[in-house]
Parts: structure tokens; C-alpha cells; sequence
């Protein structure tokens, strides 16, 4: 290794790869899987350190057998050989990977031959559910193919422990958080439940980067993460979860810090933020300088996407002609030929693309225009468009006309062109149908926000007694709320009692939050005890298992589940032992070493002036220099103690990074600071 390489770390950098996506379409069923290819590929032809995820491996949270199989083979294929992992671990990794059974990274197995290690956290698509609270990423990690980091195990409080990274002179802090829903972590956020933990020793010589998986852009009063939330002394963040690719890191100019959104590397939405050019990075790290590459993926199917308002055509789609849906519909059949076309064209610049290209045409009717058959405009592309029943999407803004209180439009909230960007979420549709209900369907026990979250659990976790157990939690809570208040047994009296208490629970949300976490964690454990006793339960005990228990449900309702829980499955559970292994052995004198301490309430740091270089690489493999220069930064210095800890917190003099020019002859060159007081 020449001089240059031995401080340098060169880290690839990609985010929601959504492994399994529409796996059983015939033409777009491997489109993941091959491009999780190209990023493997990408990593070891680029000869990197490590490759950094930022959640959304896997598109579904139960993933499929050849989904699993198919990224156990590529992982296998492109992470596993003798090329020595050049980097070492310095922190307490007990710490950082204290959830797994193996707790240690995985170059560092003795049973193991990793020459390219991959660091992810998990996202909202594959997050830790169930029993157990495993996800896919916990399978892979068990295996030995992939370190998973970023994993609180508290909902209470968020202790973000670093893994340090050292590689000759450079030393990286990666801080990671998985995915947590945005509306309760941006509560801790602002109770200071969140605590970012650092080096106490040479904390000025770390370059700090961390990696999150949450809503960047404001989707609700709370349903995101504001940037200004993060610590100030991070250097730059790897933000997952939003799809469109804005990997060129840009400077938060309130925290100083840069901002990388690598965004997706497959299409799941036919929106516009999705029709961005999809790329990876290639991040270098040296001391405290960086350089991030953008890297075109060529292997995504092209994806365009285009706006037709018919009234801005007058001239030639008049309402009251006869004949005006078949112009509409030669119009529309022109923009999606010039789409084809211009595809084409790409297609002969990058034989890698695939051949189908994703077109999408959003044609908005308002003006007392009539939409046409999209069947029957679909056929007509079966064979040259990977989408041919979703090309055309007709939606018209109407009108705003009184509301009806007793109904909800469902149709309205699907068919407005705003929401192809975002998700409708199953909470969101519980809480306005309940709001919007007749009085006489109303809840009366439960809040919408509950019965929201247990419907959001039972549709996407697959938690099928979370309303069960939400219904009989609180039904539990309340008689125990009437009976300490001695209501009278006057019908009148208890429905008031109950609705008091109701609304006193709507405006507590940190306790309504807790219940529902409770009612889920005995559906959960409700569904453990069922699976424990089925395995130890013979075929013919099955049967009459399900029998008796059926019996006993026409005499009873309080075990209505018992027969669908315990008449599943086959009772064939077998423990094997295992080897003992002797893990304090593995890398002992790597771990261990990591002393932290809390940088919650210091916002204050010494702040030299920051610049950034990056290189992008086009189609062609020209370097294109793009070169920021920011003004001069602040300093700022403030002392403070944490009351909850009791650790010494001393007062930080926090840092910025200095960015490189992006010359060949010297990548990393230094950058003149200057500074000034900040306050």
C-alpha cells in the first residue's frame, strides 16, 4: 500500500436496495437482485474498506426463500476472500452488537474468511418485529455475511453508542439508529431522550458520521426528523429512508454539518423524486477530510415520467366535441411514443439497462373532460413497457364544495396526484374514518390513535391478536378507573365516567403510546406461549387440541384464540447443542477500549471554516469537479453536566471537517480556516 491508502478509508455508501420487490412480476421480478449486484461488484472492484447500508435491505419484513437465498449468495460471492480487511475495531463491540449471539464484527470470526465487511442498520421495511424482535438483517448477521448496528433496545431512552473505526492515522466514530416511527422519536428528540455517546480520549481527532433511516422531508407536525435535531459535532450524515437520490452532500448551515441522501436503487414508486438518476457513493475519509464520488448505477430500469393538463389545451381538446376522448387518447399515445424513444436512446448508450422502460403519464381531466379506457391504452404496450397497466393515471382537481361530516371520500385521498409521493398510512385512514364516522359507530372505549396503531401492527407485522389484546387492555384499565372512582351502576353515569376518561387518555399521548406498546407485547407473548406449546405437541394431539379447545369457545369468549393459535404448526422441535466458544478470545485486544461520554446538552464547538469537493462520474467515466467553498464558521463554547448520568461531562471544543480539493496529484489537500465567534 502506497502512503496515500494506509490513512485513508474508502467506505461505499448505499441506501433501501429493497431486496424482493415485486420478485413475482415477469418483468420487473429481478430487477433488486441484479442490481444489488452491481453495488457488490462495484465494492470490490473499488477495492473499499467496508460497505455502509443505510436500511431498506429487504423490501418485505418476512422475506421470501429465494429473496434470502439470492442475497446470501451475492453477499457470499462478493464480501467473502483473502484480501485483508485493512481497518481495525477499537470500541467495546459487546456494545455495539450486544444483541447478537455473536457479538463481535464479523472479519474478526476465526471460522470466517471476510475481506469486504458490511455495516447496516435497519430500516421501516425490515425491522426488528415479533417475539423475539428479530428481522431479516438478524439473520444475516447470524450467519456471519453482515454486522448489524444502529439497534436500541430501550424505547424509554436512546443511548447512541459509536463503532470506532481506525485505519492508520484516521480514526471514524460511525454512529448508526435504525428506523424508529418518526412521531415517537421526534418526541425523545424533544424530551432529550436521544444521547449521542463519545470518545473521551482524542475526541477532536474522530471524524463522526452517522447513518439514520427516518422522513427528511415534513410529511405532519412530527412525522420527521427536522436536521436541526442531530448533534452538531457530527461531520457528515448518511440519511436513508427517502428515495430520491440527492447523494452530493450539502451543508446544514445552522448545524455545520454535511448531508448525504444516497436514495434508492430501484424504482417502488412511479413518482418524480423516483425518476432522479439512481447512484452510490464512494466516500474517502482521511483524517478529518472527505471526498464522496458519485457513482451512476447502470443497471436500474430507466424510469420518465410526465404531466399532461388538458385544459392548457384549448386549442385542440374542446369538452363538448363528440370526439374529444379519442384526441385525448392519441395525444397521450404521442407523449408515451417520445418517452419510448428517448429510452431507447439511453438503452444504446448502456446495454446494461434493461430493455423494458418504466413510463409513467399523469393526465389531469379537470374542465368536464372524460377519461378513456386504460385497459384498453395498456394493451397496446404489453410487449415494450415494464408497466404497461399503470402508464396512465388520470386524477382532476375538483372543486371545494361542503363538507359532508357523516362520510370520507376514500377515492378523493387515492386519486390526488400528491399522494403517489407519499404513503398513506393505516393509522392515518383509522383515525379520519373515525373522525369523520356517525355518532352511532363512533369508539367510545378506545382512542383512533390506538385502535390505529394495533391496525398498523396487526397489517403490517403481522400481529393478529394486537386488537385483541388493545380491546381487552383497555377494557381492564377502565373498569379499574371506575371502580376507583365508585361510579354508581346508573347507565348514564358510567358512560360519562368512561368518555371523561377516554378524553383524559387522548391528551395524555406518552401514556396512550404505552399501553398500546403494552397490548402488542401480549400479543406477542401471546403468540410465543402458543408456539412453545405447539412444538411440544405430537400430530394426534393436534387434533384434539383444536377439538377441546373448540368445545370450550361455544362455553366461553375469553379464549376465543386458543384454537387458532394452538392448532397450527408441527410439533416436531428439537434443541441441538452447540459448540462453546470462547468470545472474550476473539479480538480481545480490540475491544474494550472504548470510553464514551454523553454529548447531549453541549451544543457549543470551535468551528474552522469547512469546504467541500466532490467528483462525479458521468455515463462517460469523465470527473466532473464541483467545488463548495462555504464561509467562515463560528465558535462557540458552553459547559454543561447531565443530571440523569454520572459521568463528567467536560466542556467540548467540537470541530468541523476540512474538505479536500479533489486534485489528482493530491486528493486531500488542506484547506486554510478561519474563525470567528458564533453566537
Amino acid at each position: 500500500m502506497d502512503e496515500e491508502d494506509k490513512d485513508t478509508f474508502r467506505i461505499l455508501v448505499a441506501t433501501d436496495i429493497h431486496l424482493g420487490y415485486l420478485e413475482k412480476d415477469a418483468a420487473r421480478g429481478n430487477d433488486t437482485f441484479v442490481t444489488f449486484d452491481e453495488i457488490l461488484k462495484l465494492a470490490q472492484d473499488n477495492e473499499v474498506d467496508l460497505i455502509l447500508l443505510g436500511g431498506d435491505l429487504f423490501h418485505e419484513n418476512k422475506p421470501s426463500r429465494k429473496t434470502l437465498h439470492t442475497c446470501l449468495e451475492l453477499l457470499r460471492k462478493y464480501c467473502m476472500g483473502d484480501r485483508p480487511v485493512q481497518f481495525e475495531i477499537l470500541s467495546d463491540q459487546s456494545v455495539n452488537f450486544g444483541y447478537s449471539k455473536f457479538p463481535w464484527v464479523n472479519y474478526q470470526d476465526g471460522n470466517l474468511n471476510i475481506s469486504v465487511p458490511v455495516f447496516s442498520i435497519h430500516g421501516n421495511h425490515d425491522d426488528p418485529t415479533g417475539a423475539d424482535a428479530l428481522c431479516a438483517l438478524d439473520i444475516l448477521s447470524c450467519a456471519g455475511l453482515l454486522n448489524h448496528f444502529g439497534r436500541s433496545p430501550s424505547v424509554e431512552k436512546i443511548d447512541v453508542s459509536p463503532v470506532l473505526l481506525q485505519k492508520g492515522n484516521s480514526k471514524i466514530a460511525l454512529y448508526g439508529l435504525g428506523s424508529i416511527p418518526d412521531e415517537r422519536l421526534y418526541r425523545m428528540f424533544v424530551n432529550k431522550q436521544v444521547t449521542m455517546l463519545r470518545p473521551k480520549e482524542d475526541e477532536d481527532s474522530w471524524f463522526n458520521l452517522f447513518v439514520i433511516h427516518q422522513n427528511r422531508s415534513k410529511h405532519g407536525a412530527t412525522n420527521y426528523i427536522p436536521e436541526q435535531f442531530l448533534d452538531d459535532f457530527l461531520d457528515l450524515v448518511i440519511w436513508g429512508h427517502e428515495h430520491e437520490c440527492k447523494i452530493t452532500p450539502t451543508r446544514n448551515e445552522q448545524q455545520l454539518f454535511y448531508v448525504s441522501q444516497p436514495g434508492s436503487s430501484v424504482v417502488t414508486s412511479l413518482s418524480p423524486g423516483e425518476a432522479a438518476k439512481k447512484h452510490v457513493g464512494l466516500l474517502r475519509i482521511k483524517g478529518k477530510k472527505m471526498n464522496m464520488q458519485k457513482i451512476p448505477l447502470r443497471t436500474v430500469r430507466p424510469f420518465y415520467i410526465e404531466d399532461i393538463v388538458l385544459a392548457d389545451y384549448p386549442d385542440i381538446f374542446n369538452p363538448d366535441n363528440p370526439k374529444v376522448t379519442q384526441a385525448i387518447q392519441a395525444f397521450c399515445m404521442e407523449k408515451v411514443e417520445t418517452m419510448l424513444d428517448n429510452a431507447e436512446r439511453e438503452r444504446l448508450s448502456n446495454p446494461q439497462q434493461p430493455e423494458k422502460p418504466l413510463i409513467r403519464l399523469r393526465v389531469d381531466y379537470s374542465g368536464g373532460f372524460e377519461p378513456f379506457s386504460i385497459v384498453r391504452f395498456s394493451q397496446k404496450y404489453m410487449d415494450r413497457i415494464a408497466n404497461p397497466k399503470d402508464i396512465i393515471h388520470f386524477f382532476r382537481h375538483r372543486e371545494q364544495k361542503e363538507k359532508n361530516e357523516d362520510e370520507i371520500n376514500f377515492g378523493k385521498l387515492v386519486h390526488k396526484p400528491a399522494s403517489e409521493g407519499t404513503t398513506l398510512r393505516v393509522e392515518d385512514l383509522v383515525k379520519q374514518y373515525f373522525q369523520t364516522a356517525e355518532k352511532k359507530v363512533q369508539l367510545s372505549l378506545l382512542t383512533e390513535r390506538g385502535m390505529g396503531e394495533a391496525v398498523q401492527e396487526f397489517v403490517d407485522k403481522e400481529e393478529k391478536d394486537a386488537i385483541e389484546e388493545l380491546v381487552k387492555f383497555q377494557l381492564e384499565k377502565t373498569q379499574r378507573f371506575l371502580k376507583e372512582r365508585h361510579t354508581d351502576a346508573e347507565e348514564a353515569k358510567i358512560d360519562e365516567e368512561v368518555q371523561r376518561f377516554r378524553e383524559t387518555r387522548k391528551k395524555n399521548i406518552e401514556e396512550e403510546d404505552a399501553d398500546v406498546r403494552e397490548a402488542i407485547n401480549r400479543a406477542k407473548a401471546h403468540r410465543s406461549q402458543g408456539a412453545d406449546h405447539t412444538s411440544v405437541t405430537s400430530d394426534d394431539d393436534l387434533m384434539d387440541v383444536a377439538i377441546t379447545d373448540q368445545k370450550v369457545n361455544y362455553d366461553s369468549d375469553e379464549i376465543l384464540s386458543s384454537a387458532v393459535t394452538q392448532g397450527r404448526g408441527r410439533g416436531r422441535g428439537r434443541a441441538r447443542g452447540g459448540r462453546g466458544q470462547n468470545a472474550s478470545a476473539r479480538g480481545a485486544s480490540r475491544r474494550g477500549r472504548g470510553a464514551f461520554k454523553s454529548s447531549r446538552q453541549q451544543p457549543s464547538r470551535n468551528l474552522p471554516a469547512k469546504s467541500y469537493s466532490e467528483v462525479i462520474e458521468d455515463d462517460d467515466s469523465d470527473l466532473e469537479e464541483v467545488s463548495f467553498t462555504p464561509p467562515s464558521t463560528s465558535d462557540q463554547r458552553l459547559t454543561s453536566t447531565s443530571a440523569s448520568s454520572q459521568r463528567n461531562l467536560q466542556s467540548q471544543t467540537l470541530r468541523g471537517v476540512a474538505f479536500e480539493s479533489d486534485e489528482e496529484d493530491d486528493l486531500f489537500k488542506s484547506v486554510p480556516t478561519t474563525r470567528r465567534n458564533r453566537r
